[in-house]
């Protein structure tokens, strides 16, 4: 059973998280294992598991990263310790935004700090921005595998 099973919602690359958290609530009162202490063994290991399984869903369902990392996982797009090879460029332009930083910060330089920030924020939103529409509108059975590998490159 899937967690969006679970929650009986469809599969999102984003959930709302508001009515994840009263869909929790309710959820964890049904099984929780503290009402099945007179219950069979049986019984209150269902309750153990399942309780369980709902506190991992509502962990990822409460992180929009984690919940991208689980979609792309059901769909076998990524693999668990998966490594994946950044683009040279990229990892020059991080490597030059952390020297500033630094240099920033030995220098006590608080306008700098600012700045440098400001451009990682840029930076985040530009990227962010490519895929966003994909991750707002996922539909199952609509969204492409090759949207859904722009957003592995995002992830």
């Amino acid at each position: 059973m899937t967690y969006f099973e679970l929650f009986d919602i469809p599969v999102a690359l984003q959930v709302n998280v508001e009515s994840i958290k009263t869909k929790f609530y309710q959820l964890i009162r049904q099984s929780h294992p503290d009402f099945f202490s007179q219950s069979t063994n049986n019984e209150q290991e269902e309750a153990l598991e399942k309780s369980s399984l709902l506190n991992k869903a509502f962990k990822t369902f409460s992180n929009t990263e984690a919940t991208i990392k689980y979609v792309l996982q059901l769909k076998g797009l990524l693999e668990d310790e998966e490594k994946y090879k950044l683009p040279p460029d990229f990892l020059m332009e991080m490597m030059e935004l952390n020297e500033a930083l630094m240099d920033a910060k030995i220098n006590a330089d608080e306008t700098a700090i600012k700045n440098e920030h400001l451009k990682v924020n840029r930076l985040e939103n530009d990227i962010y921005n490519d895929i966003k529409h994909i991750i707002k509108n996922y539909k199952e059975g609509v969204t492409t595998e090759k949207e859904l590998l722009q957003v592995k490159d995002y992830y």
